[in-house]
Protein backbone atom coordinates (compact mmCIF):
# COMPACT_ATOMS: atom_id res chain seq x y z
CA UNK A 1 0.00 0.00 0.00
CA UNK A 2 1.34 3.31 -0.80
CA UNK A 3 2.96 5.10 2.43
CA UNK A 4 -0.46 7.49 2.86
CA UNK A 5 -1.80 8.13 6.47
CA UNK A 6 -3.54 10.33 8.75
CA UNK A 7 -1.36 10.86 11.39
CA UNK A 8 -1.60 13.03 15.02
CA UNK A 9 1.86 14.37 16.38
CA UNK A 10 1.17 13.74 20.25
CA UNK A 11 2.95 17.14 21.54
CA UNK A 12 -0.40 18.99 19.42
CA UNK A 13 -2.87 16.82 21.50
CA UNK A 14 -4.62 18.22 24.70
CA UNK A 15 -2.90 16.48 27.48
CA UNK A 16 -6.66 16.72 29.47
CA UNK A 17 -10.41 15.80 28.16
CA UNK A 18 -11.05 14.31 24.68
CA UNK A 19 -9.39 14.99 21.31
CA UNK A 20 -12.15 13.73 18.79
CA UNK A 21 -11.40 12.62 15.77
CA UNK A 22 -12.84 11.78 12.17
CA UNK A 23 -10.98 10.13 9.22
CA UNK A 24 -13.22 9.12 5.89
CA UNK A 25 -10.84 8.20 3.50
CA UNK A 26 -11.69 9.60 0.00
CA UNK A 27 -11.93 7.18 -2.86
CA UNK A 28 -8.09 6.83 -4.02
CA UNK A 29 -7.14 5.94 -0.49
CA UNK A 30 -10.28 3.14 -0.02
CA UNK A 31 -8.88 1.81 -3.84
CA UNK A 32 -5.63 1.46 -2.06
CA UNK A 33 -6.54 0.12 0.95
CA UNK A 34 -8.65 -1.99 -0.87
CA UNK A 35 -6.04 -3.16 -3.13
CA UNK A 36 -3.84 -3.89 0.29
CA UNK A 37 -6.27 -6.30 1.68
CA UNK A 38 -7.47 -7.98 -1.39
CA UNK A 39 -11.00 -6.88 -1.72
CA UNK A 40 -12.98 -6.36 -4.25
CA UNK A 41 -14.27 -3.01 -2.94
CA UNK A 42 -14.70 -0.65 -0.19
CA UNK A 43 -16.90 1.81 0.44
CA UNK A 44 -18.29 4.13 2.93
CA UNK A 45 -14.87 3.92 5.21
CA UNK A 46 -15.45 5.90 8.57
CA UNK A 47 -13.31 6.17 11.72
CA UNK A 48 -13.90 8.02 14.46
CA UNK A 49 -13.62 8.78 18.13
CA UNK A 50 -11.37 10.45 20.51
CA UNK A 51 -7.70 10.13 21.82
CA UNK A 52 -7.71 10.84 25.50
CA UNK A 53 -4.85 10.72 28.12
CA UNK A 54 -4.07 8.35 30.51
CA UNK A 55 -1.47 8.51 32.97
CA UNK A 56 1.58 11.43 32.38
CA UNK A 57 2.43 9.39 28.97
CA UNK A 58 -0.52 7.19 27.50
CA UNK A 59 -2.94 7.45 25.55
CA UNK A 60 -6.32 5.32 25.14
CA UNK A 61 -8.17 5.67 21.72
CA UNK A 62 -11.78 4.83 21.54
CA UNK A 63 -13.40 4.74 18.28
CA UNK A 64 -16.14 3.09 15.63
CA UNK A 65 -14.86 1.63 12.81
CA UNK A 66 -17.71 1.42 9.90
CA UNK A 67 -17.29 0.21 6.17
CA UNK A 68 -18.61 -1.68 3.65
CA UNK A 69 -16.42 -4.20 2.10
CA UNK A 70 -17.05 -6.76 -0.89
CA UNK A 71 -14.99 -9.59 -0.94
CA UNK A 72 -15.43 -12.76 -2.86
CA UNK A 73 -17.54 -15.80 -1.83
CA UNK A 74 -15.66 -18.78 -0.68
CA UNK A 75 -17.61 -21.53 -2.62
CA UNK A 76 -18.67 -19.58 -5.42
CA UNK A 77 -16.09 -16.75 -5.64
CA UNK A 78 -18.92 -14.20 -6.42
CA UNK A 79 -18.99 -11.02 -4.81
CA UNK A 80 -20.20 -11.02 -0.96
CA UNK A 81 -21.35 -7.22 0.38
CA UNK A 82 -20.69 -7.34 4.43
CA UNK A 83 -21.01 -3.97 6.40
CA UNK A 84 -18.48 -3.64 9.56
CA UNK A 85 -19.74 -1.21 12.39
CA UNK A 86 -17.39 -1.88 15.46
CA UNK A 87 -15.94 -0.80 18.42
CA UNK A 88 -12.22 0.04 18.57
CA UNK A 89 -10.16 0.16 21.57
CA UNK A 90 -6.38 1.09 21.99
CA UNK A 91 -3.62 1.79 24.68
CA UNK A 92 -1.31 3.66 22.95
CA UNK A 93 1.54 3.27 25.52
CA UNK A 94 4.68 5.05 26.24
CA UNK A 95 6.58 2.09 27.94
CA UNK A 96 4.80 -1.03 26.74
CA UNK A 97 5.08 -4.03 28.15
CA UNK A 98 8.14 -6.29 27.56
CA UNK A 99 7.73 -9.88 26.55
CA UNK A 100 9.50 -12.75 29.62
CA UNK A 101 11.89 -15.17 27.66
CA UNK A 102 11.65 -17.08 30.61
CA UNK A 103 7.97 -17.56 29.55
CA UNK A 104 6.01 -19.40 26.71
CA UNK A 105 3.91 -16.80 26.33
CA UNK A 106 5.13 -13.53 25.00
CA UNK A 107 2.08 -11.05 26.26
CA UNK A 108 -0.38 -11.49 29.32
CA UNK A 109 -3.44 -11.92 26.61
CA UNK A 110 -4.17 -7.51 26.01
CA UNK A 111 -4.20 -6.97 22.42
CA UNK A 112 -5.42 -3.89 22.86
CA UNK A 113 -2.43 -1.86 23.34
CA UNK A 114 0.36 -0.85 20.77
CA UNK A 115 3.47 1.20 21.56
CA UNK A 116 3.46 4.92 21.74
CA UNK A 117 5.75 6.94 19.28
CA UNK A 118 5.96 10.71 18.44
CA UNK A 119 3.26 10.52 16.56
CA UNK A 120 -0.55 8.59 16.30
CA UNK A 121 -1.12 6.70 12.46
CA UNK A 122 -5.27 6.88 12.48
CA UNK A 123 -4.53 5.57 9.30
CA UNK A 124 -2.73 2.85 9.53
CA UNK A 125 -4.78 1.92 12.75
CA UNK A 126 -8.01 2.25 10.98
CA UNK A 127 -6.67 -0.29 8.02
CA UNK A 128 -5.80 -3.18 10.60
CA UNK A 129 -8.58 -3.10 12.79
CA UNK A 130 -10.20 -2.82 9.52
CA UNK A 131 -8.52 -6.12 8.51
CA UNK A 132 -9.24 -7.87 11.77
CA UNK A 133 -12.83 -6.93 11.72
CA UNK A 134 -13.36 -8.30 8.05
CA UNK A 135 -15.37 -11.83 7.97
CA UNK A 136 -12.51 -14.64 7.70
CA UNK A 137 -14.92 -16.64 5.30
CA UNK A 138 -17.60 -14.53 3.57
CA UNK A 139 -20.40 -16.33 1.73
CA UNK A 140 -23.31 -15.72 0.42
CA UNK A 141 -26.53 -16.72 1.70
CA UNK A 142 -27.26 -20.58 0.77
CA UNK A 143 -24.30 -21.14 -0.95
CA UNK A 144 -22.96 -24.69 -0.36
CA UNK A 145 -20.01 -26.70 -1.60
CA UNK A 146 -22.65 -28.14 -4.02
CA UNK A 147 -22.63 -25.26 -5.76
CA UNK A 148 -18.84 -24.93 -6.75
CA UNK A 149 -17.60 -26.34 -9.89
CA UNK A 150 -14.41 -28.47 -9.84
CA UNK A 151 -13.25 -28.85 -13.72
CA UNK A 152 -10.70 -31.62 -14.50
CA UNK A 153 -9.26 -30.86 -17.87
CA UNK A 154 -10.18 -33.86 -20.17
CA UNK A 155 -8.44 -34.56 -23.85
CA UNK A 156 -11.10 -36.06 -26.65
CA UNK A 157 -9.31 -39.12 -26.36
CA UNK A 158 -10.55 -40.26 -23.06
CA UNK A 159 -13.39 -38.00 -22.63
CA UNK A 160 -15.67 -40.67 -21.58
CA UNK A 161 -12.77 -42.42 -19.28
CA UNK A 162 -12.37 -41.66 -15.12
CA UNK A 163 -9.40 -39.15 -14.85
CA UNK A 164 -6.16 -41.42 -14.20
CA UNK A 165 -4.01 -38.86 -11.99
CA UNK A 166 -1.14 -41.42 -12.25
CA UNK A 167 -1.35 -42.41 -16.09
CA UNK A 168 1.35 -40.44 -17.01
CA UNK A 169 3.81 -41.67 -14.79
CA UNK A 170 3.06 -45.34 -15.64
CA UNK A 171 3.72 -44.71 -19.42
CA UNK A 172 6.29 -42.92 -18.62
CA UNK A 173 7.53 -46.19 -16.54
CA UNK A 174 6.83 -48.17 -19.66
CA UNK A 175 8.51 -46.51 -21.90
CA UNK A 176 11.91 -47.00 -19.36
CA UNK A 177 11.07 -50.37 -19.35
CA UNK A 178 11.90 -50.65 -22.99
Amino acid sequence: MAARSDKIAVRTLKDTGDNPFCLVPDATFCAEIAAFLDLLGLRKLRFEGTLRPIGETDWLLEATLGATVTQPCIITAKPVVTRIQTPIRRRLLADPPQPNPDEDTQFDGDDEWDPLESQIDLGAIMTESLALHLPEFPRLPGATLGDSAISVPESAENADQPVKPFASLAALRDKLKE
